[in-house]
């Protein structure tokens, strides 16, 4: 019986490939890319904002597919500079493309396209409604020409960072948080212990807001053509609405959308169609598709042991250690690779996977794969470690980055269960079994254990960013102990090595790669971004997207139809047992 369902699988797997592959072969020829025209205005649409890249979950996938990439629109602006079917640029704006170190990406990529003598313009129903848009605006101020729609706003200010602690409601609770760090600064932990901020916690906030100001009102002043004395006094009486706005300089015209794309199509006359970045960059309007192979890989969200994650929930993913060393070890393997550019966007994490991570980038450049890491929004705390063995480090002036240290930590719960009426009980097997968990306080060899660890993991943290960074451990001690800096002041500090983007990026491992200034090259991800298609397959029938749709798909059948009948080989692993313990983080 088993036999007879096999072969029938078998015969029903051949089948549903062979009609598979007639329609592929029949839909590539009807849905092939369509031309570029002759005479094209690049169209940009930033309500939804941008993405670092595709998302290896289905549900993710099939929502944000058509989102646009920080790598596609900057690869698309760049190209569009040079095209000579290109003949101006128009981005419906106001809403930032997603934090202020993708607001810088595009903002510098759209420089490079204005360099070029094309006309750049801008059209924004409001820059905030009621909140800041700080990126946004700033974003905007790359654009020849500003136009505000009547009833909008430009919402910009002051600088504010606010949190909330939870001292005094775990105190009513009955709960005590147990949490230390290494390093004044290194404040996560501080939000379960204090009522407010600490000094050193002020400072560094302080600092920090102070050098995204001065970036925001250097880009300002330069992009409106206004003394930057102006812009700072400016500031101090923000937000204005659409008339202040005109009359202070801060736009160019008050219009709608309709006006705003008739101001583009005066300035390069008629007979032009519009096309979006998306599909520009869809259709073959790629400045980086050929030539010298350099790998991407994305290393995204709080970094973890094991794979990769998504919270469908919040919309937060984890950068699992195993995959991203996994595609380090990948393009490390392919002989085309002459260099890895690794972006980097992570608030940190475990201080295990971190170290996994940094090891792959080692190994990488001691194979002679040159590493470049672009930082985004932020690389601090895991997401410094990772990024600190690389050869050079890009990050943009906006980048939130540094914060080395390291904060831990418990929550003693036996008041609050014992008010709930719950009791716990436990058998115990050895002197030191409690330290693995439970719900006590630590005792004072276990205190004493926790001290160690923390002291143990600062240490190799600043050792190793000292190794790396060519530094000596007293200075990097100095500009360390938990401190976040932006790119610009980490620059300052040695902690990062050019102020640029992703762009800026690809230069530096150009020039890595032994390569001349103005050669072709070809940007590859590692692992390859599956499709919507690949994903599914993975999910419901175990193809891996590695093993391509040919072999894959008939497999895949055979294995889900397997695991559907109980037949042999259908088991799933088992999943580790995980103990409750505090989480040692590096971030």
């Amino acid at each position: 019986m088993k036999r007879f369902l096999v072969i029938a699988l078998a015969s029903l797997g051949g089948l549903v490939l062979l009609t598979f592959l007639v329609l592929l072969v029949a839909g590539r020829a009807l849905l092939a890319p369509a031309s570029i025209p002759d005479r094209v205005i690049l169209t940009l649409d930033l309500e939804r904002g941008l993405v670092e890249t595709a998302p290896r979950d289905p549900l993710l996938l099939a929502l944000e597919r058509r989102r646009l990439k920080v790598r596609e629109a900057v690869d698309a602006l760049h190209r569009g500079a040079e095209d000579d079917r290109v003949l101006g640029l128009w981005v419906k704006g106001g809403d930032s493309p997603g934090g202020w170190g993708r607001s810088q990406e595009l903002r510098d990529a759209v420089a490079v396209f204005r360099a070029s003598g094309k006309p750049t313009v801008l059209f924004a129903e409001t820059f905030g409604e009621f909140l800041p848009a700080h990126g946004a605006y700033h974003l905007a101020t790359a654009f020849e020409h500003v136009i505000l729609q009547p009833s909008g706003e430009v919402v910009v200010a002051g600088l504010a960072a606010e949190a909330p602690f939870f001292e005094g409601a775990l105190e009513k609770l009955d709960i005590e948080a147990r949490f230390d760090a290494r390093g004044e600064y290194k404040d996560a932990g501080d939000i379960f212990t204090r009522d407010g901020f600490s000094d050193s916690s002020r400072e560094a906030l302080e600092a920090l807001l102070g050098s995204l100001l001065s970036t925001f009102r250097d880009g300002v002043a330069q992009g409106r053509g206004l003394p930057p004395d102006s812009v700072r006094a400016l500031l101090d009486r923000g937000p204005f609405h659409a008339e202040e706005a005109l009359a202070l300089g801060l736009v160019d015209e008050l219009g709608y959308r309709d006006e705003a794309m008739a101001r583009m199509e005066a300035r390069v006359g008629g007979g032009t169609t519009e096309l979006s970045v998306r599909e520009y960059h869809a259709r073959g309007g790629r400045a980086w598709d050929r030539g010298a192979r350099i790998a991407v890989i994305y290393g995204l969200g709080a970094i973890q042991r094991g794979s990769s994650g998504f919270d469908p929930l919040s919309g937060d993913g984890a950068m699992g250690a195993s995959d991203v060393a996994a595609a380090f070890r990948e393009a490390v393997e392919d002989d085309r690779v002459r260099a890895i550019l690794f972006r980097v966007d992570s608030p940190g994490g475990s201080w295990v996977a971190s170290d996994v991570i940094r090891r792959e980038i080692l190994r990488a450049r001691e194979e002679g794969k040159p590493v470049v890491v672009s930082m985004g929004n932020a690389a601090a705390s895991g997401g410094y470690l990772i990024s600190s063995g690389a050869d050079r480090i890009v990050a943009h002036p906006t980048t939130i980055t540094g914060s080395i240290g390291v904060v831990a930590g418990r929550f003693v719960l036996e008041d609050f269960f014992q008010r709930l009426g719950v009791t716990w009980d436990r058998v115990e097997v050895g002197e030191s079994a409690g330290y693995l968990g439970g719900i006590e306080d630590f005792t004072d060899e276990e205190w004493e254990h926790f001290q160690a660890t923390l002291d143990r993991i600062y240490e190799g943290f600043v050792e190793r960013v000292a190794e790396d960074r060519g530094m000596e451990v007293d200075r990097v001690d100095a500009v360390a102990r938990g401190r976040i800096w932006t790119g610009r002041d980490a620059m300052e500090l040695g902690l990062v090595d050019e102020l640029g983007g992703f762009g800026t990026a690809v230069a530096v491992a150009r020039d890595l790669a032994g390569l001349e200034v103005d050669a072709r090259v070809q940007l590859r991800v590692y692992p390859a971004e599956p499709t919507l298609f690949q994903l599914l397959m993975e999910e419901g029938w175990g193809v891996q997207a590695s093993e391509g749709l040919s072999g894959g798909l008939v497999s895949g059948l055979l294995r889900g139809a397997a695991r559907s009948l109980g037949l042999p080989g259908s088991t799933a692993p088992a999943q580790p047992v995980r103990l409750p313990f505090f989480q040692v983080e590096g971030g």
